[in-house]
């Protein structure tokens, strides 16, 4: 898939990130569409163009003509959950929330469920965590790196009265982010942009050899005197001879867990950060079989994935340490097939010599039941098709 860099040199918000991802050219009317099926109303969206020190942004608004409840993580969740949300869209935007209700709850000293989200809970910045999940699918967006962030300075009103800058939540999210503290003269990077970050992005690592395919800027709301209040979202690839990134590994031994759970457990550590979850058969001593949970993910991650570990499994202890991976570049891509677009992944260097095609089991298997044709056969025909076509 491909990878976005955010340079953040004016900081980011909710607004300037859809703003910038519809600039990159996802289509606003598919987003409608998408933002309908939320159990959520008494809003609309639109788009205007501002231009900033000659700089033309996509300005992403969205107006709310009725009063909003304040509302608690799990209620957003069954929202987001209750959408017609393509998977990945729906786990990222989930995922936001959670690292934000994380952040709060350390805050306010509390748990995340009983977090009242006020800010973040309305409905604009519902709609602008939502916007942003699914605008990074529909551009193919399967990696996100950002720019050392302004952090601002000041204080800002807020519904717990008078706060500093950055907001307490904003800068436990930031916490393993380079950022620039004192650099800007206002809040340069708000809670809904900080979780954004937290859960999807990582810091990125100057120089980058990158080849640009899109550019896209979204406009914030501030008129700040040093700088353009924009965005900018650079779209493409990282050249190299072959990706790399820093993860941990977190494992835990478990012999008293209920197997139907751990798919259960699967979807949350996902939701987490969680790059990919492994169960591993074991022996114990005294012969005990088990299973070894494997997690990998970004360090910043590594309470949450902890926590769901502990929360949903038996366990008392987990040990990690920090890995090292290097990676095939990799994207997503659709292949006309006798039984319409499917998607599959096509991994290798520079998608050449090495090049893998992986179709996607789900739109597969939709197919197969569809028409009534053997699953082997959608999945061995769409990988000969792709070969064809992106070979």
């Amino acid at each position: 898939m491909k990878t976005a860099y955010l340079d953040a040199f004016s900081g980011l918000s909710g607004d300037m990130l859809v703003g910038a991802i519809l600039d990159c050219g996802a289509d606003l009317e598919e987003l409608r569409e998408v933002l309908a099926t939320l159990p959520v109303g008494g809003y609309r969206i639109g788009t205007r163009r501002k231009v900033l020190s000659g700089i033309s942004a996509v300005k992403f608004d969205v107006d709310v003509s009725e009063a909003q409840p304040e509302r608690h993580l799990g209620e957003i969740r069954k929202m987001i959950e209750a959408a017609k949300l393509p998977d990945s869209t729906r786990r990222r935007s989930i995922a936001i929330f959670e690292v934000l209700g994380e952040a709060e709850a350390k805050i306010h000293n509390t748990t995340p469920d009983h977090v009242h989200f006020h800010e973040v809970g309305a409905v604009d910045s519902i709609v602008d965590i939502v916007a942003t999940a699914w605008g990074l699918e529909n551009l193919g967006v399967g990696d996100v790196m950002v720019s050392p962030l302004p952090a601002g300075r000041g204080f800002a009103r807020s519904q717990h009265g008078i706060i500093p800058v950055p907001a307490p939540a904003t800068a436990e999210l930031l916490a393993g982010f380079p950022v620039k503290l004192g650099d800007g003269a206002a809040e340069m990077v708000t809670p809904t942009g900080a979780a954004v970050i937290r859960a999807l992005a990582r810091p990125a690592e100057i120089p980058i050899t990158f080849e640009i395919e899109k550019i896209g800027y979204g406009a914030g709301s501030r008129q700040l005197e040093d700088r353009p209040n924009v965005l900018r979202m650079i779209i493409g690839r990282e050249r190299g001879a072959l990706a790399s990134d820093e993860l941990i590994e977190i494992a835990a031994n478990i012999d008293d867990l209920s197997p139907q759970i751990y798919d259960h457990v699967m979807e949350r550590l996902f939701a987490a950060g969680a790059r990919d979850v492994t169960l591993t058969p074991t022996m114990m001593k005294k012969g005990r079989p088990a299973i070894i949970l494997g997690v990998l993910g970004p360090a910043a991650h590594r309470d949450e994935m902890a926590r769901v570990i502990f929360e949903e499994t038996s366990t008392i202890g987990l040990r990690f340490h920090p890995v090292s991976r290097l990676k095939l570049n990799r994207e997503i891509r659709e292949v006309e097939t006798p039984w319409g677009k499917i998607r599959v992944k096509i991994s290798g260097h520079d998608h050449h010599a090495a090049m893998t095609v992986s179709p996607e089991y789900d739109d597969c298997r939709r197919a197969a039941v569809e028409h009534k044709v053997a699953l082997r056969t959608v999945i061995e025909e769409t990988r000969e098709a792709a070969r064809r076509q992106f070979g």
